[in-house]
């Protein structure tokens, strides 16, 4: 029994190399400052706006200007973009990687043929070969089918009923790294709009009370002005709402599908024992 002790810790191990790298927290806190920094310096430089300086009206036809006048709610709408943004490209690079080296349902093709005749070599080259989330869980899987091959000391419904769970184990391993940072996106689709339009009720806010301070004569042109530029909130978040959304229908599709195809694979497996072990 103490030589099979240390099989069960090898899987945390796995999970704690999967689960490294730059926390969340922490990557938002770096692209909040990245933020600040495009927002003082970049849209917020004189040459943008009449007079050369950022106190004067945004020259015409010049977004950055504009934007900029949008007020102290634009950088957290850039911090949510450009979060949406990062995440998004992690998440596309991640689950690409989750397909592995080659086509996924050719691969689950070529593991049920080999299964098929109790070939499990071929299974576990072809899983080699694959690699990624759908290969490492059908590795282990054709792993565990070879080994109960030779177990005599259970009978079929055990055999099959530890093949199940090897085979739970292994995609319990994997899914959650295919999730990672989809919650991130989901909420900065209904935050952004939120954020955006707090940023335009601010703004309607001080350019009805600047009207109300001017003594009664009514500037229709700086009016309008500080409405539009108020709107410059709503529009950041409409569009990174909007971003965050398809983004965040792309992933969990893709995901459905590798998941998919890890029960496809497993339900194969559990199959051919039954078949190939009476």
């Amino acid at each position: 029994m103490s030589t099979q002790q240390p099989k069960p810790a090898a899987k945390p191990a796995a999970t704690e190399k999967k689960s490294g790298g730059i926390s969340a927290g922490l990557i938002l806190i770096i692209l909040f400052v990245i933020s600040i920094l495009i927002f003082m310096f970049v849209m917020g430089d004189g040459s943008h706006f009449e007079g050369g300086t950022n106190e004067g009206h945004p020259l015409p036809g010049d977004y950055f200007g504009i934007v900029y006048k949008g007020g102290v709610i634009v950088p957290v709408l850039i911090t949510c973009f450009l979060t949406a943004l990062t995440f998004s490209i992690e998440r596309l690079l991640t689950i690409g990687k989750a397909k592995g080296t080659g086509d996924v349902n050719a691969f689950v093709r070529s593991i049920q043929a080999s299964l098929d005749k109790d070939d499990t070599e071929a299974a576990i080259a072809a899983c080699n070969k694959q690699k990624g989330s759908v290969g490492n869980v059908t590795l282990s899987a054709v792993k565990k089918y070879k080994q109960l091959t030779g177990d005599k000391s259970l009978d079929k419904e055990q055999k099959l009923a530890s093949l199940s769970k090897e085979v739970e184990e292994a995609t319990s391993l994997e899914l959650p790294m295919l999730e990672k940072n989809l919650t991130i996106i989901a909420t900065l689709a209904s935050v952004s709009t939120l954020i955006g339009l707090l940023g335009t009720v601010i703004g309607m806010i001080k350019a009805f009370s600047a009207l109300g301070n001017s003594g009664g004569s009514t500037d229709s042109t700086a009016l309008a002005n500080g409405i539009s530029e108020a709107l410059v909130n709503t529009a950041l978040g409409i569009g990174t709402s909007a971003i965050c959304i398809i983004a965040y229908n792309l992933f969990t599709s893709r995901i459905d599908e590798l998941t998919y195809s890890i029960d496809e694979i497993g339900l194969s497996v559990n199959q051919n024992y039954a078949t190939h072990h009476n």
